[in-house]
């Protein structure tokens, strides 16, 4: 799980400061998928950079699978993030001069020692489970020229479950994709972070998945609020 406190980050602006996130609390238990949809600028990308521990906030408290993560140093946080958070960007960022199964494998081989031929054997067999769990068994040994953006993506979700991180933070997985490829890749989130039971917060533009989700929240001026009136949801 993960939950989020009182939150606040401040960033410089000339002589004062700015406010991204403004006393958000957000709480996301194991297999539940929260979505988050706001305007430009409204502070998503802050509130996820918080949530991946990748800033620390200004103050509240952020838990993730039971650790206070802003009770630990820089160090500390990037073992946290290393280990039990996975990570899901706009686009996939993949290297070019590997193959899907080596974009899995790769951050094991530098974490790893490269001796240990049991450890390697099995990160992988696991990313390779996990390439047929996003189907795309058959395409393990391409590189991302040949494969398309839809499955660049799926290849990028694989990647962030590679650690059997506590958490997933999405920023918008479909902003890249057509409408129909984009609904695949909420299907494949919302299935593994069921199947996996992560905790899954979801930033994205489109409000026509949101009656899908656990929850959802809008973020406006720094500000979370949930939202009741969803089409599609509990009560609505």
């Amino acid at each position: 799980m993960i939950d989020l406190q009182d939150v606040t980050l401040t960033f410089p602006d000339g002589t004062s400061r700015i406010t991204a996130v403004d006393h958000a609390s957000l709480h996301v238990g194991a297999g539940e998928t929260v979505g988050i949809i706001g305007p430009s600028g409204s502070g998503k990308s802050s509130l996820l950079a918080v949530a991946s521990t990748l800033i620390a906030p200004d103050s509240g408290t952020v838990t993730i699978d039971g650790v206070v993560a802003t009770d630990l140093d820089l160090a500390g946080r990037a073992e946290l993030r290393r280990t039990r958070v996975g990570l899901v960007f706009q686009q996939s960022n993949l290297l070019s001069s590997l193959t899907a199964v080596e974009q899995l494998t790769v951050t094991n081989e530098l974490t790893t020692d490269r001796r240990r031929r049991s450890a390697r054997a099995a990160a992988r067999r696991r990313a390779l489970q996990l390439l047929d769990e996003v189907g795309l068994a058959a395409d393990a040994d391409k590189r991302p020229a040949q494969l398309s953006g839809g499955q660049r993506q799926r290849v990028n979700v694989a990647r962030a479950l590679m650690s059997r991180p506590a958490v997933l933070v999405v920023d918008e997985p479909t902003s890249a994709l057509d409408q129909e490829r984009g609904a695949q890749i909420i299907d494949l989130l919302l299935r593994l972070t069921a199947e996996h039971g992560t905790a899954t917060i979801l930033v994205t533009h489109e409000p026509r998945f949101l009656p899908r989700l656990t929850t959802a929240h809008s973020m406006v001026d720094g500000r979370l609020s949930e939202q009741s009136d969803r089409p599609g949801a509990p009560g609505s």
